[in-house]
């Protein structure tokens, strides 16, 4: 055994939690050095930038990685509508808590609720929303389901996008989307800030000491607010799925007849499971893509249902450890990362070259700088050349993915046979 291959397995007998934090944290190191390497005199405020962006990334697609891993790694469930399950979460919060009369021109009104009313309204409308669509659809088994959740999502893409739904007017309360320009409410990152800047000053002031920014400071507090919701949702959902429920959720993802002729209603179980992964996208769809308090149609593309699902299969499907380790590897090093090192790549004073063949034939002549220079101004593109390439390497080499040894099977005993050699029985 290889000395990496030795170490990892070291770290897989590590705790779930520490294993997490672990590897969050050395996450964290690898971006405050490369802010260290291309930073400057603005190094330790670019660090903090970049985990300050890292965690919030880390945060969202962690809470739609487990979402999604209820659905799917745990359920059999294939949803690919995830973006629109955001959607529905997104807006109904911003509908719930914007203001009655807002003050900037073109501002759509709302109902001008609190925010701990209207993030709790959104998730229970994207949940109601996920019962409305499995109704019908769970009688369908996998791509038939997964055609009708990207249709359903692009439904809602459409629907908040819809001139007839940017301001309505029903018993004397005017609210709505905003059509194609979105709709402002008010910001979770604007609580979080005013409570830095409030209770939290003094940290502020030693972190400006230091040569850190004040919105800095709120990008790193924001990020690890989302990072204790993380938390809670992982504990949650651990009990859920150890529990008598969740048992009966994984017999339905190995044999869904076999469960129903154990007198389970396997129908109820998968709505249910469909309902509460919907409201943690919910969630995440305000809490992440509204987080500056503004949201609008272009924010949910069916991109993000890939990047959710990129980020389950490199952590491993069925496994909740496995689900915020593969959202942390994908946003932190195929996603995040590549971009940042893009904007700082030297170019030996090239300039881009218009496609690949002129990039990559300088290197005849040992010259560099125009492929450097074609990669630093396409690794918005290129980078998920690289995310293809990693995912084509898993499902080749490690189709489990990084945690995928730890999918809890459906019995609550250890059902395994003893070998031959520990004085077990043969075959024969």
């Amino acid at each position: 055994m290889s000395a990496l291959d030795d170490a990892w397995a070291r770290a897989e007998r590590l705790p779930d939690a520490v294993l997490v934090a672990g590897y969050i944290v050395a996450l964290w190191l690898v971006l405050a050095v490369v802010a260290a390497a291309v930073g400057g005199q603005q190094a330790t405020n670019l660090a903090a930038g970049f985990v300050g962006s890292v965690t919030l990334l880390i945060g969202a697609y962690a809470l739609l990685t487990l979402a999604l891993n209820l659905q799917w790694g745990y359920t059999g469930l294939f949803n690919i509508g995830i973006a629109g399950f955001m959607a529905v979460g997104a807006y109904t919060t911003a509908i719930l808590t914007a203001p009655v009369n807002p003050s900037t021109a073109g501002g759509v009104p709302g109902f001008g609720l609190p925010l701990w009313v209207g993030l709790p309204g959104g998730m229970v409308a994207a949940a109601v929303v996920g019962a409305v669509a499995a109704l019908p659809a769970l009688r369908l088994r996998a791509d038939y389901l997964a055609i009708v959740t990207v249709a359903l999502s692009e439904i809602i893409r459409l629907f908040v996008n819809w001139r007839g739904a940017a301001e309505v007017t029903y018993f004397g309360q005017t609210f709505g989307t905003g059509g194609a320009t979105g709709i402002g409410f008010k910001s979770p990152r604007r609580v979080v800030a005013d409570l830095v800047t409030g209770v939290g000053q003094p940290v502020v002031s030693a972190a400006q000491s230091v040569g850190v920014s004040a919105p800095n400071v709120v990008n790193i507090a924001y990020g690890l607010g989302l990072l204790v919701l993380v938390a809670a949702s992982f504990w949650l959902l651990n009990r859920l799925v150890e529990s008598p429920f969740g048992r009966v959720l994984k017999s339905i993802r190995e044999d869904e007849t076999v469960t129903q002729s154990l007198g389970k209603d396997t129908r109820l179980f998968k709505i249910k499971a469909f309902m509460i992964g919907c409201a943690l996208m919910g969630l995440a769809g305000a809490l992440f893509r509204g987080n500056a308090g503004y949201i609008s149609p272009a924010q949910f593309r069916p991109t993000v249902t890939f990047y959710i699902f990129a980020a389950l299969i490199i952590g491993g499907s069925g496994s909740n450890t496995g689900s915020i380790l593969g959202a942390a590897t994908f946003t932190a090093l195929l996603f995040y990362l590549p971009a940042r090192l893009g904007e700082n790549l030297p170019t030996f004073g090239a300039s881009s070259p218009g496609n690949i063949i002129d990039a990559v034939g300088p290197l005849g002549a040992l010259n560099p700088g125009p492929l450097v220079a074609y990669v630093a101004g396409n690794v918005s593109t290129l980078r998920f050349v690289l995310i293809g390439v990693v995912l084509i390497y898993i499902v080749q080499h490690r189709p489990q993915g990084l945690l995928g040894y730890r999918n809890e099977p459906a019995a609550s005993v250890d059902l395994s046979r003893p070998r031959a050699d520990d004085g077990g029985e043969t075959d024969e």
